[in-house]
């Protein structure tokens, strides 16, 4: 046999091995990669309290970790609380949704000219039955329950992680009795760390900013939990491509249910296409560049790869796992022709 061909085959029936791996270890292994993400944005808040030109030199170092865990730890209980709020006031005004909904398919039906049959009781009672939001409301709580207690697994592994971090790089010494070898593999943990921090970082100011902006636009078109949706559309922006389209039609979709009216929601949207669109066009490239080198149809790819291997959460997390698969494969001679076709301009 070949031997280009028996290693094609290898590598083949090892990506499907470590694809159903992943696949069935979903449960274990996301809070721990969503620990080391996290474990990125402190250490790089760290670092940005380190430049400042005050705070930086007075304080130690262990303060710029304090004041950055103690940060975010802030920021999760304030969207937990915000979440659980926001939930417990769309639970509230579900009747008024649903008689909205059904006052939107009458309309509707009008509109295409359905008069007689079906009859509007009997739309009524299919929208009833199919859809019924306080039943969505009360499994959207669940759903936020079981978030958060995943939050919790999270910060006890970011915890123990911070601990451990004193111990990398005496580990990384240890991993192999070659000094030069060693010194590769600090290299490419460095390469990751600074490229996915910087990548993590930039994204995270992206989303405060289009969040806040989201929120202005929703408390300006008087739409109810403004500040829910804000967050959801800041969190959207994490997922390439697909955040962009659902961060518009999700508070657009609800502003509909509340007014009832599609002509009082066309501004809503176009307001909010435009401010996706400068994100999406301007600020991104200006800010980001090309920090992780992927091409765009290997982000899409891996976007639905990871999403179909851990549903949501790996719509979060395709970007910046795929970067680090792309950074280890580039330090073989083997695998680099791999990166090189992930890269976006064929530089690894």
């Amino acid at each position: 046999m070949n031997e280009k061909f028996r290693a094609l085959v290898y590598a083949t029936v090892f990506a499907v091995v470590v694809g159903w791996v992943l696949y069935i270890a979903q449960d274990i292994l996301v809070p721990i990669v969503f620990s080391v993400l996290v474990l990125y944005v402190i250490i790089g808040t760290a670092r940005f309290l380190a430049r400042l030109p005050v705070i930086g030199p007075a304080l130690p170092v262990y303060l710029h970790y304090g004041l950055s865990t103690l940060a975010i730890l802030v920021a999760l209980i304030l969207l937990g609380w915000l979440t659980m709020n926001s939930v417990d006031t769309l639970v509230k005004q579900a009747p008024h949704y649903q008689a909205q909904l059904v006052g939107l398919v009458q309309r509707g039906g009008l509109l295409f000219g359905v008069q007689s049959e079906p009859s509007w009781e009997t739309i009524r009672g299919y929208v009833l039955a199919q859809v019924n939001l306080q039943t969505l409301a009360t499994m959207s709580l669940r759903w936020v329950v079981a978030i958060l207690a995943s939050l919790s697994v999270v910060g006890l592994y970011v915890v123990f992680l911070m601990i451990e971090r004193g111990n990398v790089d005496a580990k990384l010494a240890r991993l192999s009795p070659d000094p030069v070898q060693n010194a590769r593999i600090r290299q490419v943990m460095t390469d990751i760390n600074g490229r996915i921090g910087a990548y993590l970082a930039l994204k995270t100011l992206l989303s405060v900013l289009l969040g806040l902006a989201t929120w202005v636009i929703l408390k300006l078109f008087g739409v109810e939990l403004a500040v829910f949706w804000a967050l959801v559309v800041g969190l959207l922006n994490y997922v390439p491509y697909v955040g962009t389209v659902l961060g518009v039609a999700f508070p657009v979709l609800f502003a509909l249910l509340q007014f009832g009216d599609i002509r009082a929601v066309l501004g809503l949207a176009a307001a909010l296409s435009v401010v996706q669109f400068l994100n999406g066009n301007l600020l991104d490239p200006y800010l980001m560049g090309s920090s992780l080198n992927m091409s765009p149809f290997v982000i899409l790819v891996s976007l639905t790869v990871w999403s179909a291997l851990w549903g949501i959460p790996g719509a979060f997390l395709a970007v910046p796992i795929t970067a680090c698969i792309m950074m280890i494969l580039a330090e073989f001679s083997g695998s680099r022709p791999i990166a090189v076709l992930l890269s976006q301009k064929g530089e690894v």
